[in-house]
């Protein structure tokens, strides 16, 4: 019993089912629901009511619990999602963060098998203040400052900046409870930092502090130092630092004589950090970094795999860990410079080499793009001709005729290994593609 259970149906179970001397009456509230049932399904045990609730997909939860104040604290508490790990019914969903400049920055989900959107709460700390707009130099440190990341079934907001001073505040967002909440802050103040997760644990490196210098100018100071963050402690510990200071290039906006990191992954049991030297409109290749958690310090990254690894633009993400290979995608330029698509390069460890495996993803010129993972495929989330945001699957030649539903898709785009099959899209509405995640709950 699976299905979705509507309001209607559910009277017509209370009905057939009610005790004939039931001491608890029904109250039909404004909104048509009926409330102050015995039971989540009446004649059935709660236990049995559970395992149904926990069959049902996720997309259908947000009806769910407008149905009763029971259901309502049925599907927004860990137990259903405990037992939906039990059953095997956990679904893994994309959270895209989309910035709109002074109005804040936005989250929303995409249930890739309903191909359906949900908008979540509004982050609390938006890093825009509205008193700040008169400084440019001041306001330019918000825009695409702070970090994104997942660890442990929630969603983290972290660091960023907040008039000329930069910040160490934490936010999470628990989807059980479909809320945000305070977590323990940062030891530094941080903004365009790298983020990684590790052992289930969350890794912050690098980034800018900033800080403020007279009434409308600030100074950026390049961080050298780490930090790890426990979700089961909630507490955070210090790492040894890095061997030299780094952040991301759009910090530097002109240029800068440090390095910048132009990517991160968590790969074979480790942390890579690579890095770059910014030359406008150029990256030097420089090589990077690896922290090994077992020996708590820093060794130098492999030749081939930092000089070669495709540096992040402004608006990119071109790297993802998908059933444990690295994937990282290098842009296309046509002599004019234009951005006429992308390249996938899978990493091989043994011979420290880089191989294409995908010759050609369509991408639009200046779209921000990022390279993720989803349901065990290479996706690609960017902005189309029509400035919608699109996520594009990307099923590989030998099995797309098994898993390509073109159906449902509103575009197709052929490559030489890949179909790339748009599955879902939406208009945000001059909304900036700022970062993605995945969580399977």
């Amino acid at each position: 019993m699976g299905a979705f259970l509507s309001k209607n149906h559910l009277k017509r179970i209370g009905s057939f089912h009610a005790p004939p001397n039931e001491s608890c009456k029904r109250q039909k509230t404004s909104s048509g629901v009926w409330y102050d049932e015995p039971r989540l399904i009446p004649g059935l045990p709660d236990e049995i009511s559970l395992q149904i609730l926990a069959r049902t997909p996720r997309i259908g939860y947000l009806n769910l619990k407008a149905v009763s104040p029971s259901w309502r604290a049925a599907v927004t508490s860990p137990e259903i999602y405990n037992i939906r790990k039990e059953l095997g019914t956990t679904e893994e969903w994309l959270y895209i963060l989309v910035n709109k400049g002074l109005f804040g920055r936005f989250l929303h989900a995409l249930d890739p098998i309903s191909k359906r959107w949900q908008r979540l709460p509004p982050i609390p700390n938006a890093l825009v203040e509205i008193g700040y707009r008169r400084s440019l130099s001041c306001f330019r440190t918000v825009y695409r400052s702070c970090a994104f990341a997942a660890v442990d079934g929630c969603l983290y907001m972290l660091g960023g900046v907040s008039g000329c001073s930069s910040l160490t505040s934490v936010w999470k967002y628990d989807p059980v409870s479909n809320s945000w909440i305070e977590a323990n802050p940062m030891s530094v103040g941080r903004a365009y930092f790298e983020t990684g997760v590790l052992n289930n644990k969350l890794f912050v490196v690098g980034g800018i502090s900033f800080s403020r210098v007279g009434d409308n100018h600030y100074s950026k100071t390049p961080l050298q130092s780490a930090e790890v963050f426990d979700p089961e402690t909630g507490l955070w510990s210090d790492i040894p630092s890095m061997p030299c200071s780094k952040a991301h290039a759009t910090a530097f906006l002109g240029g800068s004589q440090n390095p910048v990191t132009i990517g991160l992954a968590s790969y074979r049991g480790k942390l890579y950090v690579p890095q770059s030297f910014l030359r406008l409109p150029f990256f030097a290749d420089v090589g990077g970094e690896v922290y090994d958690p077992e020996t708590n310090s820093w060794v130098d990254m492999p030749t081939v795999m930092g000089e070669d690894w495709p540096p992040r633009i402004w608006g990119t993400k071109p790297s993802v860990i998908l059933d444990g290979d690295l994937y990282a995608m290098d842009p296309i330029y046509s002599l004019e410079g234009a951005l006429e698509g992308g390249k996938v390069y899978v990493y091989n460890h043994p011979d420290d080499s880089w191989i294409v495996v995908e010759g050609y993803v369509p991408l639009r010129n200046h779209s921000p793009y990022i390279l993720t993972g989803l349901l065990g495929k290479l996706h690609v989330v960017t902005i189309d001709d029509n400035d919608n945001m699109v996520v594009m699957r990307g099923d590989k030649r030998d099995d797309s005729t098994a898993s390509l539903d073109e159906g449902d898709s509103e575009s197709v785009t052929t490559s030489e290994s890949y179909i790339w099959n748009v599955i879902a899209s939406r208009n945000f509405r001059l909304g900036r593609l700022e970062g993605c995640q995945n969580l399977d709950i």
